[in-house]
This record gives structure tokens, C-alpha cells and sequence, in this order.
């Protein structure tokens, strides 16, 4: 989903260390500071999170990226209900 949305690999490695790179603009660090808050249990956004998103987004497009991360969480969980292992499709990410 990455690759398609136009991330290089390099921005894709850089995700998981997001906070200091200089690869990611406010917005993006934003979005994932959101999709990490939401993929925690409990799930806790912080007001001045949800703020920060609201500055930069209209609120069609906060019930689409709550929905995307909130899908995307759904997946994982089942995934690992049901023991469904990595399709792999990261093993060629650097090419």
C-alpha cells in the first residue's frame, strides 16, 4: 500500500523511527502519531492530537483516516486471531 501511494523505501524504513526524520512534513508525522495512538490498547487519542489533525484536515477527511487506521487495525487483529502469517510483500521493499 505504501509503494502505490507513492513512498519510496526509504521513507517506508524511515516510518518506524518517524519522529526525528526529516522525510516526514508535520502532517505526516501527525497521521502517524494518530495511527499509533489508535493502534494502542486502550485506544486513547489525545485532544491536542486530534486538534493537530483538525488544523490540517476538514472532517470528511478525518472520518476517512479514522476509518482507513481503524480497517487497517481490524486486519491485524484477525490476521493474528486466526494465526495468518506475512504474505512477505516487504522482502522487496529496497527494490
Amino acid at each position: 500500500m505504501g509503494r502505490r501511494a507513492g513512498l519510496s523505501a526509504e521513507e517506508l524504513a524511515a516510518i518506524v523511527d518517524f519522529e526525528p526524520s526529516p522525510r516526514f512534513c508535520d502532517l505526516d508525522k501527525a497521521v502517524l502519531r494518530y495511527a499509533q495512538a489508535m493502534s494502542r490498547t486502550p485506544v486513547v487519542v489525545a485532544d491536542e492530537l486530534f486538534a493537530e489533525l483538525a488544523r490540517h484536515l476538514d472532517a470528511k477527511q478525518l472520518v476517512e483516516l479514522t476509518s482507513a487506521i481503524a480497517w487497517e487495525n481490524y486486519r491485524a487483529r484477525f490476521d493474528h486471531a486466526l494465526d495468518i502469517a506475512s504474505a512477505g510483500f516487504l522482502d522487496g521493499a529496497d527494490g
